[in-house]
């Protein structure tokens, strides 16, 4: 039996890992699960905390701290992504690791949850000091990863480049070629280039199947995309080819909207120019500085795509779409997700919808662990057929037993019993 971390204190108290424990509360109550189960169940079994001094080009030290958290290993090795951000936490970390879990359980494949943080603006290094930092901090936690234990990705500030430092780093350690130890890595080192949209591609696949089922179909339906970084920028350009009209994009700048409609391609082109799609400026657009008011537009389908919390008590009565579909990890707090609910709106949860990354990175781990690789056609196909059908099992789940709570119930229904069943086979609970 998994005992309880002895490192609660550092993550207990915070919101976001508060906010990841209420939904499984809520899922083990309607579910019928015990109290001494769900302690097991909210707890990671391991969090590791590394410390990482950098020279800096002037020459001074700089130490920086960063975490590996391991929630449930039940159904396989850990996978999830490694973040750069100021705003890190142990207790973000916990949370998204409990989230992972349940992600990997509800798509099917063989991993239980992990993630991991660095506390540092890496728009402050250079590259040098990036590397140094990302190589040092894989090196301090080399012992709890590896192609069979721990599978870390990329996640917010973190690409493939620092994901083929990391392959290098542990590779030089454990003395052979682990390409199996990340995913999302360069194509030259084993990765698959349509690794990158699969975050994005997923959560358009999700919104597609979704609007088939409320509304017959995209075709003519209004989408606001709140954040406009990796998932929001090819969510909104799936979306946008599949017959929706994208009519807002927001980062962290403020947000670009036509009723009408915008161009989505000039919209990302712009973004990568100058960093702000604020600089959008085609046909009859509003401009605010405010992302936050995204949120609010009178639009069929909302993606927020940024951070969690955006969807809270004090905005949620101002939300006009009539679905919501979670491309970040915990953007709506469980009260406002009631209250969605209440009105008639339906939410995809993060757990559902944004699982095309954790998906795609399955698809590589297991070809570079067979040591063959698929084009790219082959990735994105199986990637369609595995959110296909794990969206309508989820729909029809929900809608056989549990529509008077919203969906996300449903999939932590099927998520925490597939994980807990894997637990009791193996004798731990």
């Amino acid at each position: 039996m998994v005992e309880q971390s002895p490192y609660a204190s550092l993550y207990e108290n915070d919101p976001v890992y508060q906010m990841a424990v209420k939904q499984l509360r809520e899922s083990a109550s309607i579910l019928g699960l015990s109290d001494d189960v769900v302690e097991a169940l909210r707890h990671p079994e391991k969090l590791v905390q590394v410390k990482i001094t950098v020279r800096r080009d002037n020459g001074k030290l700089e130490t920086f701290l960063g975490w590996r958290s391991q929630h449930n290993s039940a159904l396989g090795p850990y996978k999830g992504g490694i973040r750069y951000a100021e705003t890190v936490t142990p207790g973000e970390v916990v949370a998204l690791s409990m989230w992972m879990t349940w992600k990997c359980s509800l798509a099917g494949i063989p991993y239980g949850g992990g993630k991991g943080g660095v506390r540092v603006n890496p728009k402050t290094l250079s590259p040098r000091e990036l590397e140094e930092l990302s190589r040092k901090y894989f090196a301090a936690i080399a012992r709890e990863v590896g192609p069979d234990v721990d599978i870390p990705a990329p996640d917010v500030n973190t690409n493939p480049q620092i994901m083929g430092w990391y392959y290098d780093e542990y590779s030089k350690i454990a003395g052979f070629h682990a390409w199996g130890v990340v995913t999302a890595k360069p194509v030259e080192l084993g990765g698959l280039g349509v690794r990158v949209i699969s975050t994005g591609y997923g959560t358009a696949l999700s919104a597609r199947e979704a609007a088939k089922r409320l509304f017959g179909g995209l075709e003519g339906r209004t989408v606001a995309v709140h954040g406009f970084g990796n998932v929001g920028i090819y969510t909104a350009k799936y979306l946008a080819e599949w017959g929706a009209t994208v009519v807002a994009v927001s980062d962290s700048k403020g947000y670009v909207y036509n009723p009408r409609g915008i161009n989505v391609e000039k919209a990302i082109e712009i973004k990568e120019k100058t960093g702000m799609v604020t600089d959008y400026r085609e046909g009859d657009v509003k401009i605010s500085s405010n992302h936050m008011e995204l949120l609010e537009l009178p639009v069929d389908i909302l993606v927020p795509a940024a951070i969690e919390n955006v969807i809270t008590r004090e905005n949620v009565n101002r939300i006009k779409a009539k679905l919501v579909v979670e491309g970040a990890n915990g953007p709506t707090t469980p009260e406002a997700e009631k209250t969605l609910h209440e009105k008639g709106v339906v939410v995809v949860p993060d757990i559902l919808a944004n699982a095309g990354g954790v998906t795609m990175s399955w698809i590589e781990w297991s070809h570079n662990r067979m040591g063959c690789f698929l084009t790219e056609e082959e990735a994105l196909s199986r990637l369609d057929k595995i959110m296909t059908i794990n969206f309508n099992k989820v729909y029809d789940e929900w809608r056989k037993k549990y529509s008077i709570y919203p969906m996300r119930v449903a999939a932590y229904a099927i998520a925490v019993d597939r994980v807990v069943k894997a637990m009791k086979l193996r004798g731990w609970i």
